[in-house]
């Protein structure tokens, strides 16, 4: 069912929407959707894997998660230039599902080594389905792709995790034993790799694949991105935007309203998943506000400026004043402001290396990650089973902190809409 076709750069804005690529695509966007469950899992399981290993693992599986998913956010742009959808973005899916089997063996280091491959793997998720909505899909709908791939992430954050706390729920009518579900993600993981190789286009045979890299031509694409500064502004903004989400919700979120707040498990599983959810929401309406205004920089100062203040609600508003869940929808909802810096990115850099732009970008916004998870890890306490709401808000401090100097340095971020490419 593979298809050898590749369309080119000028027949794809009048390209009819073939159906074996809009099937590549959505197998992508559900990669995206399953990569997204597992990486929430963890957190989820927190209390438990505390009490099986004797401390809170988290401290040291998150940071090597991020700084896994960083470093091959670098290459992995390159590797589908030069290789293919059809050769790596089924080898990505093997990699989550084979840690997933590592996890599921219940030994500390080895779930620790299957969460790193889960990292590696991912990264061709979200990049995977651009490349196929950029490279197959016609022109004029690749927004709508890129923004649909994007929901479907976040919903699987927000329903992965909601299912996984029923399904370990001591109360429920389920109660699974934890490796269970690791195993029930390897099945799914493994049944999706099969169809993916099965139905991802081959594309044709690149003449340059036998050739001998040029190591000169090799890094310039790198040298010209890493040497315009609003490439790196674009990078810091976004993962200091994304940190609130990826660190202090689907890291931290379980804990943080069980131990913090005195939530049962399965209610402070259903807080964590109103952020992700807003993503849902977000992600499509700020782009789309974004898009129809014809500015970046405004929307994007405004959405970060909603999400310090409903991060902050939700730390620091006292019970009763308004419904629990709407502080985490909302920041999760402004959180969609974090997908502008990656357009930004892709508009400050020439088009021949927007490949290696959006690879970059993810590198940038996970190194940042991978940099702030292990200070909120110390500040909260890692090795502390019992975790007090002071320790949170002081553990959380930092995240708040750098959505503020994310708007301020928004402020210096070169305008790149419609509207300013009009003047």
């Amino acid at each position: 069912m593979s298809s050898n076709t590749d369309p080119t750069n000028t027949e794809k804005g009048e390209q009819a929407l073939n159906p074996v690529y809009l099937l590549a695509w959505l197998l992508c966007a559900i990669f995206y959707f399953y990569q997204y469950a597992i990486r929430a899992t963890p957190g989820i399981m927190q209390g438990i894997l505390t009490e099986t290993w004797g401390h809170n693992p988290l401290g040291i599986m998150v940071p090597i998660y991020y700084v896994a998913y960083a470093g091959m956010a670098l290459i992995a742009g390159f590797l589908l230039d030069r290789y293919g959808a059809h050769k790596t973005i089924p080898a990505g899916i093997a990699l989550v599902t084979l840690g997933s089997l590592f996890f599921a063996r219940g030994y500390e280091w080895l779930a620790v080594t299957g969460f790193t491959l889960q990292a590696v793997g991912s990264i061709f998720a979200f990049l995977g389905a651009s490349y196929i909505a950029a490279r197959y899909l016609p022109q004029r709908m690749l927004a709508i792709f890129v923004g649909f791939t994007e929901c479907l992430g976040m919903a699987g954050a927000a329903f992965g995790s909601k299912l996984v706390s029923i399904f370990l729920d001591p109360a429920g009518s389920f109660h699974f034993q934890w490796q269970k579900i690791w195993i029930g993600f390897a099945i799914i993981g493994a049944i999706l790799t099969i169809s993916t190789f099965v139905v991802m286009p081959q594309g044709k045979k690149r003449k340059n694949n036998n050739v001998k890299l040029d190591l000169t031509s090799l890094f310039q694409p790198f040298k010209l991105i890493f040497a315009n500064p609003q490439s790196w502004l674009s990078g810091v903004i976004g993962g200091l935007l994304f940190a609130p989400t990826t660190i202090g919700i689907l890291a931290w979120g379980a804990s943080f309203f069980s131990k913090g707040l005195h939530i049962s498990t399965a209610n402070a599983a259903t807080l964590v998943s109103m952020v992700p959810l807003g993503w849902v929401i977000g992600c499509p309406l700020i782009g789309y506000i974004s898009d129809k205004t014809g500015l970046r920089r405004p929307v994007l100062i405004g959405g970060s400026g909603l999400l310090f203040l409903s991060y902050f609600a939700l730390l620091y508003l006292p019970s009763g004043i308004a419904p629990a869940y709407l502080p985490p929808l909302l920041m999760g909802v402004a959180s969609g402001a974090a997908m502008l810096p990656f357009s930004v990115m892709k508009e400050v850099n020439p088009p021949e290396v927007k490949g290696t732009a959006a690879g970059i970008m993810n590198f940038l916004v996970f190194l940042t990650s991978s940099l702030i998870s292990p200070i909120i890890s110390g500040l909260i306490g890692a090795h502390s089973q019992n975790p007090t709401l002071a320790d949170f808000h002081h553990g959380f401090m930092p995240l708040i902190a750098g959505v503020a100097l994310a708007i301020f340095l928004s402020f210096f971020l070169r305008e790149t809409g419609w509207k300013q490419s009009k003047q």
